[in-house]
């Protein structure tokens, strides 16, 4: 049995807490997209915790919830997604994070404004 998407968004937050991924936004998808029901968007200091973020995650995912996740970006580490099926994480350097604006995509305009100040 697969986990729920709920239970994935779960562990995903406590594996970002866990390896001090910084400003974390969890965005609710469903309704909205097929691609998901949820994104989480959070940023690392360096590439080298970026990638490593990346890596935990993907191997708790793994072992405590059986759920195989699609990575891409992890080579240079300054952007990597990693896809469950239902639920979408991005890891961002910040200036990279800063460039693409993910937040203001998938945010209603108030809750986007207020993570941008």
């Amino acid at each position: 049995m697969t986990a729920t998407s709920e239970a994935q968004l779960e562990r995903i937050l406590s594996s970002l807490d866990e390896d001090k991924a910084e400003e974390i936004v969890q965005i609710d998808l469903r309704g909205k997209t097929q691609i998901g029901d949820f994104m989480v968007i959070c940023s690392g200091r360096s590439n080298r915790h970026v990638s490593s973020i990346s890596d935990k995650l993907a191997e708790r995912l793994k072992t405590e919830l059986g759920v195989q996740c699609k990575i891409e970006g992890k080579e240079a580490g300054d952007w990597v997604l990693i896809d469950t099926g239902d639920v979408i994480v991005h890891v961002f350097r910040p200036e990279v994070r800063a460039f693409y604006q993910l937040e203001k995509m998938w945010l209603p305009n108030q809750q986007a404004a207020t993570l941008q100040s």
